[in-house]
């Protein structure tokens, strides 16, 4: 399929791999350690700190990272991120294997995570327009989002299912497993790899000197365009109001309307994905995105307004659970189609638009306001979940996040986006 034509470039198909059987594994842990911080505390604002403790270090790191990733080479900072992160989850599951692992413990591996993350994901988003031509970057990040919807369409069902049979620890072993499996389709990129030609321009500077200087160019690129900070702001916004509700909330969700049963949890996250996917193969097969602000935002508001279909009233009891769960499937399935939608336009945008040299730099500084929003709407959803329940949170977040996608799409800028 024309979608599929960037795995037609080794270097490229090599990273995707490695990143898809990466991200069966991350799902894989969602679901367990989802499940093991239910069972161990029962409680939402603990779910939520040990989600904030991932996204704190991003938050703190990220701007550095971006700065590191411009003038060094990208292959090297995934390969270690990937080896920091195999080592962490196999030492934890260790002490889940006997029966030592405490909450504490969790949010030490959730902080190594989020280092991890402050440098892989500049570096990743980087890497891409290095390894592609510019005709196949919408094939490219297609499939990078796949392999991401891939991950969460088996990882989840997968991860339920040891939950329910073996527990725990076989959970987080394949989390672990897959860094290192992901790790090792790296290193053959290793002899093509090469630093920004900026680091070989300026080699009689110290790069430690530069970092500042370089994180206030990657700053003004931002404000001197207004597609890239509107599209940063709201899309942080958007992302905290839709991303609260859909972890902290959503095992309390399942728990409250369809009893103790993981595979549920399990099965309603498997269904986000499916839209994901079919968005994926609808703008991968394109070598450019039309009317791209009403695509992308337009996108948002249908996500908004499907993930507050989750917390309207639909009661098992009365309605049926098959009528619920098709419901439920239904709307997650616009609502993946739609971020996906946003999420193609938004990655095609910055590698179209920002020069290679800052691109790093201004991906680090789309996930700072992301990831410094995230933490902050997941303690709003723990609390909220615990005061409130959890359908007003998806009713609330989901409502709010179609109102922002809308008043950025007022913009002259965003609505002559094509």
């Amino acid at each position: 399929m024309h979608a599929f034509r960037a795995l037609r470039i080794r270097p490229f198909a090599l990273l995707w791999a490695g990143q898809t059987v990466s991200r069966i594994g991350d799902f894989v842990y969602e679901v367990v350690l989802a499940w093991w911080v239910l069972q161990e505390t029962g409680s939402a604002v603990a779910m939520g700190s040990v989600l904030i403790v991932t996204f704190v270090p991003v938050a703190v790191l990220t701007l550095l990272g971006g700065a590191v990733v411009d003038r060094v080479r990208r292959v090297p900072v995934l390969l270690a991120s990937d080896a920091v992160r195999g080592a962490a989850v196999l030492a934890v599951a260790a002490l889940a294997a006997g029966d030592r692992l405490e909450l504490w413990m969790v949010f030490a591996l959730s902080l190594v995570f989020g280092v991890a993350d402050a440098f892989f994901q500049p570096a990743y988003f980087a890497l891409v327009p290095e390894l592609v031509p510019e005709e196949d970057l919408p094939s490219a990040n297609a499939l990078t989002s796949m392999s991401f919807q891939l991950g969460r369409v088996a990882g989840p069902a997968l991860g339920g299912i040891i939950v329910a049979g073996a527990g725990v620890g076989p959970g987080f072993v394949i989390n672990g497993l897959s860094f290192l499996a992901s790790g090792l389709l790296l290193v053959p990129l290793l002899a093509g790899s090469r630093a920004p030609q900026r680091v070989a321009d300026e080699a009689g500077e110290g790069v430690l000197a530069r970092l500042v200087a370089d994180t206030r160019e990657g700053v003004a690129t931002v404000r001197g365009d207004p597609v890239l900070w509107i599209g940063i702001a709201a899309g942080s916004l958007i992302g905290a109001l839709l991303v609260g509700p859909f972890l902290v909330s959503m095992p309390f969700l399942v728990k409250e309307r369809f009893g103790d049963d993981p595979r549920m949890l399990g099965y309603i996250l498997a269904m986000f994905p499916v839209g994901f996917i079919l968005g994926s193969l609808w703008g991968g097969r394109r070598t450019e995105l039309p009317r791209r602000g009403l695509l992308a935002y337009g996108g948002m508001v249908a996500a908004g307004l499907m993930l507050a279909v989750f917390g309207l009233p639909l009661a098992p009891a009365a309605l049926g659970t098959t009528t619920v769960l098709a419901v439920l499937a239904a709307a997650a399935v616009v609502n993946g189609f739609g971020l996906e939608l946003a999420g193609l336009v938004w990655a095609h945008v910055m590698q179209t638009r920002v020069p290679a040299d800052r691109l790093g730099r201004v991906a680090s500084l789309d996930q700072l306001l992301a990831w410094g929003a995230t933490p902050v709407a997941f303690a709003a959803a723990g609390v909220a979940t615990e005061r409130f329940g959890p359908g007003p949170v998806f009713l609330v977040g989901g409502c709010a996040a179609a109102l922002v996608a809308l008043t950025a799409l007022a913009h002259p800028a965003i609505r002559g986006l094509d």
